[in-house]
């Protein structure tokens, strides 16, 4: 395998949480080479495992849109029931606790995805800090 090849394969394995033991068998190289590696490609492996991370979100979960949606849905209705209900009773309470957890499961579900970009690749009048984040 080619040094470039080996060094994407090593992102690869590191962002889906291989050990460097493991890598290091299954790359043939030598762990002290892949503690190298992993603080040179840092930011590499850290959106590459975000990437993974939402791939598998969505496969199991469904599309944040999807999620969202059903969310909404359901809070819709718990909010139509509590317009016909009056104040006093104990279930009046359960439906606004319920309408409290989705609105914090929407929010949740609408937080921002995080990514990170090495400082040397930020322009100098764009540079503020170590790392920056942004949201796509």
């Amino acid at each position: 395998m080619k040094d470039q090849e080996m060094v994407q394969k090593f992102i690869e394995l590191r962002s889906q949480g291989w050990s460097f033991v493991r890598m290091a068998a299954e790359l043939g190289v030598a762990k002290s080479t892949l503690t190298e590696w992993s603080r040179k490609f840092r930011f590499d492996i850290h959106n590459r495992r975000a990437l993974v991370l939402d791939d598998l979100q969505d496969r199991v979960l469904g599309t944040v849109q999807s999620r969202v949606a059903g969310l909404a849905e359901k809070l819709g209705r718990v909010e139509q029931e509590l317009k016909q209900r009056g104040l006093t009773g104990l279930s009046t309470s359960q439906l606004f606790s319920l309408a409290a957890s989705l609105r914090r499961q929407i929010e949740r579900e609408t937080g921002p995805i995080r990514l990170v970009t090495p400082t040397n690749a930020i322009p100098k009048e764009e540079y503020v800090e170590e790392v920056q984040e942004w949201k796509p």
